[in-house]
């Protein structure tokens, strides 16, 4: 038996999953290798000539399912894979980690959409799931019917953005130098829930001057532990609709340590957060649900004070 030489394709394995998601009827485009910015030039550097010649053509536009393109793309570099959400008839939900830079007790998105989840009466749904490079997760969705929803950034809390038309998703397969993009739940795509599309939907509150923060009588707290909740309470207060439940959740997460440690005592917290929240515009049910939820983690999962120096 004669020897063959071998043939060295190194895209190949991100191509079997750019056919997959073709597939499935969502439009690709190349990636950069290990990164997550689209492949060829931005439109600043365009040269209007080629496929651009009427015009920069943008990754949505340049996305597609024809398999021949597919393959000369994927078998010409090991590109990593974009799925142009709005022609997928996606709305794709992106639950971030939490950042280095972040403040302190600061949910993850994963938790921020739990508590979005639990606030609504729902649970979390069960629908398409991928697991990011840094440990986050997207939730495939599809669009209801003559629905065009684009990209939002924080609308709906903390490290929760979505991507739908206008955006893209870094597909399965693919990998950086923060790791791979995998396959956590393979189910098709769940119908996007009517309580989530209202809330993306909803005409913003107008930014608003903040009130007067609650007034907290700490009774023997210490001094440290007063200063957090005065801001911890001015900052609920202050949070307009869309991201009330997440902030309250954060703050008292943030607080919660000195309850912990016994600077605080927990109903003088539940107290200050509860008239918070409720200033906020949350009901008192939703805010009583979330406080008891926050401090129950922080009294579980407090670490012990830090000693002196």
């Amino acid at each position: 038996m004669s020897d063959l030489p071998s043939i060295d394709l190194p895209g190949l394995g991100l191509l079997a999953h750019a056919i997959a998601a073709a597939e499935r009827g969502w439009p690709v485009f190349p990636l950069r290798p290990r990164d997550k910015r689209p492949a060829g030039h931005p439109e600043r550097s365009c040269p209007r000539t080629g496929r651009c010649a009427a015009g920069h053509r943008t990754p949505e536009q340049r996305a597609t399912t024809d398999p021949d393109l597919i393959v000369a793309a994927w078998t010409h570099a090991p590109y990593n894979i974009g799925i142009a959400t709005g022609p997928s008839g996606l709305l794709v939900v992106d639950l971030d980690t939490v950042k280095a830079n972040d403040k302190s007790e600061t949910p993850d998105g994963v938790t921020t959409f739990e508590a979005l989840c639990e606030r609504a009466g729902q649970t979390v749904p069960l629908t398409h799931r991928i697991r990011s490079a840094r440990g986050g997760m997207h939730l495939y969705f599809t669009q209801p019917d003559g629905a065009r929803l684009g990209n939002t950034a924080g609308r709906l809390g903390p490290h929760v953005d979505t991507r739908g038309w206008g955006g893209y998703v870094v597909a399965p397969g693919s990998t950086t130098d923060n790791g791979a993009y995998e396959i956590l739940d393979s189910r098709p795509p769940a119908p996007l829930p009517t309580w989530l599309h209202q809330a993306l939907t909803a005409t913003p509150e107008p930014a608003r001057t903040p009130g007067p923060a609650p007034v907290v009588v700490l009774g023997g707290g210490t001094r440290a532990a007063e200063v957090a909740l005065k801001r911890e309470t001015a900052a609920v207060a202050a949070t307009p609709k869309g991201g009330r439940n997440a902030q309250l959740l954060a703050s008292v997460r943030a607080v919660g340590r000195f309850v912990a440690w016994g600077d605080i005592p927990r109903h003088t917290a539940e107290e200050a957060f509860q008239a918070a929240g409720e200033a906020a515009g949350l009901s008192a049910s939703e805010c009583r649900t979330t406080i008891r939820s926050a401090l129950d983690w922080s009294v579980r999962t407090a670490r012990p004070r830090p000693a002196a120096a």
